[in-house]
């Protein structure tokens, strides 16, 4: 688990993110806690409840992002997920305890990563050696199975034309018709330093691009579609589990680069030598103890006072979703999974109800609540400068693979920022999502002609975003639509 403070923290999110300092400062200290509450004696650590977060604002001022970088801060697994997608029993929609399974799954998928860059140095090693066997049929046993590749071939001095003939070992007839020699046999020793020779090849890069044929393991059984009702996937996946056990793997042959057959080799040997059971007693600890759960759009099922009678399965998603806010144990297919400890965050416009319009239940497991600020100019203009990944940088690091080279000067992101705010203010405020649709009609017919234009240099001045906006500009209508 990260150890960065708050102040480390909110460093971090503000390279991404811009303004929304209270939000920052509050999941920075919730982060922190998880942090404390691991130091602490086990006795009470299993006391202390995480703090969750409601974060409402409009759409567009990052809400999703923050808790998004804060999960690759800490380096837990996080999911977000969409509260309008589940419902409550004998309603269609995807069951609640769905998320937990699938945070499972991508804690496991996150441990088996970390578990396999321990292992790649020895599974390459062992991948190079079983790499050779299949270029060198006949030499030293490879550890596959049973139904094994030695009898694959590969004519390595026929591949690409240019490329030096590789040395063959000699022919098992030639061999035997040749007279026996005194002492060690030179057979085995010219087949070694075949071997040897071919080592050198691979490691000096020259064998990548010459193909080979080998076996790969492919999914045995069936492939059986089952349950696929709203709300039975959990159920099919299992079923589907249970037929991939019960049919044992099958292999097939397929001719490949040797790169991509060394990578291949290395991910086979790599899930030999990782202990698939730590992986899911790591996975399940982490999942407990650091997993986050964004829940979004959590107001589409509040029910406010005029939405009452739209939708009945309101407030039974809020039933549902209580006991896994408030801890229990979910069943999944790697063990059962306790939710006392997993951070939720929920997030919301709020523009048609308010956070006292869900049941006081949840309100109370959502302690936490931090309103997020509407953007303006000032902030549109920091959101097109400021952040490491700002859509100026990424626009021009597009184009630039074009051999085009475009330059924004100062007074055309102010113009950009000043129409961003003027359209969001007139149309639906969509927050910094409005960048993008302005970036993209400004830079349309530039990305359309980019590939004619090699080695041109562009400057994106205040005249050249008017002229590309004016048709949006003069035509409310035409705005509402484009923009």
């Amino acid at each position: 688990m990260s150890n960065l403070t708050p102040r480390e923290i909110v460093s971090e999110l503000d390279k991404y993110i811009v303004g929304q300092n209270a939000a920052k400062r509050m999941v920075a200290v919730a982060m922190r806690n998880r942090w404390r509450r691991q130091q602490l004696d086990p006795a009470l650590r299993d006391e202390i409840a995480p703090k969750n977060i409601i974060m409402m604002g409009p759409t567009g001022v990052g809400k999703t992002e923050i808790a998004r970088r804060l999960a690759k801060l800490s380096a837990s697994p996080f999911i977000k997920v969409e509260a309008t997608k589940f419902t409550e029993v004998g309603y269609v929609g995807r069951d609640v305890e769905s998320m937990v399974r699938d945070l499972m799954e991508i804690g496991i998928a996150l441990v088996r990563a970390e578990e396999n860059e321990k292992v790649r140095v020895k599974a390459e090693a062992r991948a190079e050696e079983r790499l050779l066997d299949l270029l060198l049929p006949g030499g030293a046993p490879q550890p596959a199975p049973a139904q094994g590749m030695g009898g694959l071939t590969f004519d390595l001095s026929a591949s690409h034309s240019g490329g030096q003939a590789i040395p063959q070992p000699p022919a098992q007839a030639d061999a035997s018709h040749a007279s026996p020699p005194t002492g060690t046999g030179s057979v085995p020793d010219s087949r070694s330093s075949t071997r040897e020779k071919l080592r050198t090849l691979w490691h000096g890069g020259k064998l990548d691009d010459r193909e080979v044929d080998m076996e790969v393991e492919e999914s045995g059984g069936p492939q059986v579609g089952v349950l696929s009702m709203p709300g039975l996937e959990d159920v099919g996946s299992q079923v589907r589990d249970m037929f991939s056990k019960v049919f044992p793997s099958r292999r097939k042959r397929r001719r490949m680069k040797v790169r991509d057959a060394f990578n291949l080799l290395t991910q086979e040997e790599a899930d030999r030598l990782i202990d698939h059971d730590r992986v899911s007693d790591l996975a399940r600890e982490r999942v407990e103890q650091t997993g986050i759960i964004f829940i979004d759009e959590i107001d589409k099922i509040a029910s406010g006072s005029t939405q009452k009678s739209s939708d009945v399965s309101r407030e039974g998603v809020q039933r549902d979703l209580l006991p896994i806010v408030e801890g229990s144990v979910v069943n999944t297919k790697y063990g059962m999974v306790r939710t006392d400890h997993i951070l939720f965050i929920a997030a919301g416009a709020f523009h048609f109800s308010k956070p006292s319009d869900l049941i006081p239940e949840l309100q109370g497991r959502f302690p936490l609540r931090a309103e997020l600020s509407a953007l303006g100019k000032d902030d549109f203009l920091r959101i097109l400068t400021e952040p490491h990944n700002a859509l100026t940088r990424q626009y021009t690091a597009l184009l630039q693979t074009e051999g085009v080279h475009i330059e924004f000067t100062g007074d055309a992101l102010r113009e950009i920022a000043a129409f961003a705010e003027e359209t969001n203010a007139q149309t639906e405020n969509i927050g910094a999502r409005r960048l993008y649709t302005i970036l993209e009609k400004i830079l349309a017919d530039l990305s359309f002609e980019a590939p004619d234009r090699s080695g041109d240099r562009v400057t994106v001045d205040s005249d050249y975003v008017r002229e590309h906006l004016a048709d949006v500009r003069a035509n409310k209508d035409l705005s509402r639509y484009i923009l």
